[in-house]
């Protein structure tokens, strides 16, 4: 019995292990074929839209999509496993990146919206790659997961804006090409995951724990809760909406499709290349301060696209914007990971994904309605206010932390774990 008990044990952890790389490369695939929809499905929406103030509804309705399917995401995966709930994830995105081909070949706009709205909802299982990664390993250990599962976008934000560009004369029809680019990136990542990833058993939760699990309410009124949501919420609306306009306003600006295309390329490299170092940023210089740098790099952003519209603020401007959202996101999941019991995880995460999906869906519908109105600068100032409330938030969870006695600068274990 003790042999066979270890063997569970060995295989819990190289199985944890293994699987933390299988979804780093998952996130690689999938952040390419996101890549390709977020530097082109702006100038298609706007080049098949029968009204152009349409333009971003189809690259809206990926985090509409992925709004509505986050929360069923969750509980699905709850009942059926990961592994099979991310493999049907995939299989939708590839198959909206099939339907985007078809659409732009008939030049229907709303079937192209369809399209992009199952790309969403391969987003909506796709979030959790870095939860599942967090959540199978000890505290200290999640931001450095998170960060691992986050790399594997690095060669992805470049290569998916290189594929877009290469492929989009593939067919007649301009951009077609690049969507079933889309369609291969989802059918590799079913492929990663259905082989690779593997469910690890999770410890059993005691009865006397799941009796007292607390309603949502109470623990999302929690400090380390509500840092979790502003930092992945606003930060998250914050990026969305940036960057849904950020390509028709470089071209807006008189620069060239290409540019608008280089311009999130190089949004999506600060994006992700900071997870490289974010565990260690986080562990050398403490979660708060991790997060406060991930807010003041956003304003930073607000601040050089509302000083000049030339195509090197563009460019610095989006890039800040990347690494600012990286370092809220990466701080924010891990205090998310940390601030419910194993039998609140399903619906905490499922929960707090939602609350985040359908900010940054709002976001990007209404960024290009306000561009078209307000022009490029005055919408970067809308984001001023809610990074001052990100980073309010952020400071009572820090204030809460020491008044109660954790070291909430603690290198060793930088993210709080009350559950009261």
């Amino acid at each position: 019995m003790a042999t066979r008990a270890r063997k569970a044990s060995s295989f819990n952890v190289g199985g944890r292990r293994s699987n933390a790389i299988v979804l780093s490369v998952a996130q690689g695939f999938y952040t390419a074929a996101v890549a390709v929809d977020l530097t082109l499905t702006g100038l298609t929406g706007y080049q098949l839209a029968p009204d152009k103030a349409l333009a971003t509804l189809p690259f809206a309705l990926i985090t509409v999509g992925s709004a509505i399917a986050t929360l069923f995401a969750s509980l699905l995966m709850q009942r059926i496993g990961r592994r099979w709930g991310f493999v049907i994830g995939a299989t939708t995105g590839a198959v909206g990146g099939l339907v985007s081909v078809v659409a732009i070949l008939h030049s229907n706009f709303w079937l192209f919206c369809m399209g992009t709205a199952a790309v969403g909802i391969f987003q909506a299982f796709a979030q959790y790659y870095r939860l599942a990664a967090a959540d199978s390993v000890a505290p200290q250990q999640k931001a450095k997961v998170i960060s691992m599962v986050l790399a594997g976008g690095v060669a992805a934000a470049i290569l998916g804006p290189a594929l877009a560009a290469w492929s989009k004369n593939l067919f007649s029809t301009l951009f077609a090409g690049s969507y079933l680019m889309v369609f291969l990136l989802g059918v590799a990542s079913v492929i990663v995951l259905a082989c690779g990833f593997k469910d690890v058993e999770a410890e059993e939760i005691p009865a006397h724990e799941a009796a007292a699990a607390r309603k949502l309410t109470t623990v999302f009124r929690q400090p380390i809760s509500l840092a979790a949501l502003a930092n992945n919420v606003i930060g998250g609306v914050v990026m969305m909406f940036v960057m849904t306009a950020a390509p028709l306003a470089a071209v807006a600006s008189k620069h060239s499709i290409d540019d608008g295309a280089n311009i999130i390329q190089w949004h999506l490299v600060g994006m992700f290349a900071p997870s490289f170092v974010a565990g260690y940023l986080i562990k050398r210089y403490g979660m708060p301060s991790v997060l406060f740098a991930g807010i003041l790099l956003s304003a930073a952003c607000t601040f050089i696209a509302t000083a000049s519209s030339s195509l090197s603020a563009f460019y610095a401007a989006l890039l800040c914007l990347g690494v600012g959202w990286n370092f809220m996101f990466v701080g924010g999941t891990a205090l998310l990971a940390s601030s419910h019991t194993p039998a609140e995880r399903a619906k905490v995460q499922g929960v707090a994904e939602l609350i985040r999906n359908i900010s940054t869906a709002v976001a990007a519908l209404v960024a290009g309605p306000i561009l078209e109105r307000f022009g490029w600068a005055d919408l970067n100032l809308v984001n001023v206010p809610l990074l001052v409330v990100a980073a309010a938030l952020t400071f009572s969870w820090v204030r809460s932390e020491r008044t109660s006695g954790k070291a909430s600068n603690n290198h060793d274990n930088p993210v709080s774990l009350k559950t009261e």
